[in-house]
């Protein structure tokens, strides 16, 4: 299945409140969304394995690919597409040769980090935070537009932007060079997903 990192969805269920996760994602998918990560960080291994077969079902119907986030062992169980795994996770070349010929996907956040992405297996970058966002109120200091450049010129493979990431700021996060942006509440918490997605990747594609 061909990646195509333009509008790539993280999933989280908080910011959806009592609206339903497959069918706002379907919508998503239907305005545009070329790529779908389920993340859950608050449910048993169980809840997660049937609700990942539940949204692998409904992204393959659209012919999107379907990433994991974190768990490799629930990425191999319902036999995903890719994983995105980050610094505090299994080590990169660990997870590399458990899961081989998926997409495997690797949050950095220097060049350092992203030039040992791309030497030790990793198919695409998640580059950030970018800029403040509160999915992720932790963080330390956002790398803003220089550093999601820095690491864009570093590497070969795709790179993602991710963190505070909206229409506002697309022109100058697009301008980077990136393939794509990664995007939670920008899509989530529009009453219209679908509307908001297209109009996102029209925005893009502008």
């Amino acid at each position: 299945m061909p990646v195509d990192y333009t509008l790539y969805l993280v999933t989280d269920r908080n910011i959806l409140g009592k609206r339903d996760l497959l069918e706002s994602v379907e919508q998503a998918i239907k305005g545009g969304v070329t790529l779908v990560q389920l993340r859950e960080k608050n449910i048993s291994s169980m809840d997660f394995y049937h609700l990942a077969l539940k949204l692998k079902e409904l992204t393959h119907a659209y012919h999107v690919p379907f990433i994991i986030n974190d768990r490799l062992d629930i990425a191999l169980a319902v036999d995903a597409d890719g994983l995105h795994i980050g610094q505090d996770d299994l080590p990169l070349p660990v997870v590399r040769s458990l899961f081989p010929g998926k997409i495997l996907g690797y949050s950095v956040s220097t060049v350092e980090e992203a030039q040992y992405g791309e030497q030790h297996g990793a198919d695409y970058l998640g580059a950030g935070t970018v800029f403040w966002t509160g999915s992720k109120p932790d963080i330390g200091e956002p790398i803003g537009i220089e550093g999601l450049q820095q690491i864009k010129q570093a590497v070969s493979i795709p790179v993602v932007g991710i963190g505070g990431i909206g229409p506002a700021n697309f022109p100058a996060v697009k301008n980077t060079g990136i393939d794509g942006v990664s995007l939670i509440s920008a899509i989530l918490a529009n009453e219209d997903i679908e509307n908001t997605s297209r109009n996102l990747i029209n925005l893009w594609n502008a």
